[in-house]
């Protein structure tokens, strides 16, 4: 009998943090449709756990992810292409709760550059390399790239990376104010891990307010936003680990938080 074919994700937890790692590095993680909902499935189970206050998406030290499938890309229609369940797929990453933290190493481009996008931050290795090369192949970014990198970067660098096809390095990334932090090729996971870890120390309710409030900044007008972030600080107030906080601080000991 042949053997089984290895998993797509692998999935872990490590106290309150998920680790979610794609396991397709004979293609560089190019994200098939099987790899998607294969990852879409490991985030939300994740995400659907109370116990897991921060998660962590990552690849390999070769690739986080290449781009699309584009050997399936190339076999669909225009139809096909719309009514397929990409759109789907992508909603579900953008509509997860629990901050998620990219751990970037080596290529990242195309779809992947696009997921390390919807990811909250991105913790990237010396040897990232960021774009976006669509147009190189007759298509144009299609899972927020055109959107995500624009706002990250600004105008101009968005276009020279989407137009030209230019690729950015982790120091260049940072600069721009792509990724949040660069790191030594070896530790790119275990500090997207330690990032996670300390995110999930925090108050559950209010970094999930937190990171809701600041995507509001990032996709709507400034008098929203402040809307938003005043009726978020309120409901945060409301939660016991607002008032366990608050106390440990007076009191001068470490809070013991509870996601209520």
């Amino acid at each position: 009998m042949p053997e089984p074919s290895p998993p797509l994700v692998l999935a872990e937890r490590d106290d309150a943090v998920g680790v979610v790692l794609m396991n397709r590095s004979q293609q560089l993680n190019a994200l098939s449709d099987e790899l998607m909902d294969a990852l879409v499935s490991a985030l939300q189970e994740l995400d659907d756990d109370a116990a897991i206050r921060a998660i962590v998406l990552g690849g390999g030290e070769r690739a986080f992810a290449a781009g699309a499938d584009i050997a399936q890309l190339a076999r669909m229609s225009a139809v096909d292409v719309y009514v397929a369940k990409r759109v789907e797929r992508w909603d579900a990453i953008r509509g997860l709760q629990t901050p998620l933290v990219a751990a970037v190493s080596g290529w990242c481009l195309g779809g992947g550059c696009e997921l390390a996008l919807a990811c909250d931050l991105i913790v990237a290795a010396e040897s990232a390399k960021f774009g976006q090369p669509e147009t190189g192949v007759g298509i144009i970014p299609g899972a927020g790239g055109t959107q995500r990198l624009a706002r990250a970067v600004g105008k101009a660098v968005a276009m020279d990376v989407i137009l030209s096809g230019r690729t950015l390095h982790a120091r260049e990334a940072l600069g721009f104010g792509l990724v949040a932090r660069v790191v030594a090729q070896e530790a790119w996971l275990d500090e997207a891990k330690r990032v996670a870890h300390d995110i999930a120390a925090k108050a559950p309710i209010a970094t999930r307010l937190a990171k809701e409030a600041v995507d509001r900044a990032y996709e709507a007008s400034l008098s929203l936003g402040l809307d938003y972030e005043r009726r978020a600080l309120a409901l945060a107030f409301a939660s016991e680990d607002a008032k366990e906080g608050l106390s440990a601080f007076v009191e001068k000991r470490q809070p013991d938080f509870r996601g209520a």
